[in-house]
């Protein structure tokens, strides 16, 4: 071992320098395992995942007008009456059964 001999004030300094860089690092660990840290921590990456599932669901509920639209307009944005007619049609049976309903269940 090819050590050079230190002088006592190298030495003091060099555990001073250590005490210095141990007092740094206890401080980080305090910071870290202090509760108001955790809770920050804590509710910074649960506003993540809940931003990142609302815009997941942005995107899907997106994509799924998108293809409902495509079903009732073709690609010039014209209207596609052989579609929309029938879905009318359908609807407006459907209230009336249900509006029907409402009535004769009243009136009992």
């Amino acid at each position: 071992m090819s050590e050079v001999a230190r002088t006592p004030a190298q030495i003091e300094a060099e555990i001073a320098r250590r005490r210095q860089d141990l007092a740094v690092t206890l401080d980080e660990i305090a910071v870290r395992v202090h509760p108001v840290t955790i809770a920050r921590d804590t509710k910074a990456k649960a506003v993540s995942a809940v931003d990142r599932t609302v815009g997941q669901a942005y995107v899907s509920a997106n994509r799924a007008m998108t293809r409902a639209r495509a079903q009732f307009v073709d690609e010039d944005g014209a209207p596609r009456r052989d579609r929309i007619v029938p879905v009318a049609v359908a609807a407006v049976i459907l209230i009336g059964a249900v509006a029907g309903l409402s009535v004769r269940r009243h009136r009992r």
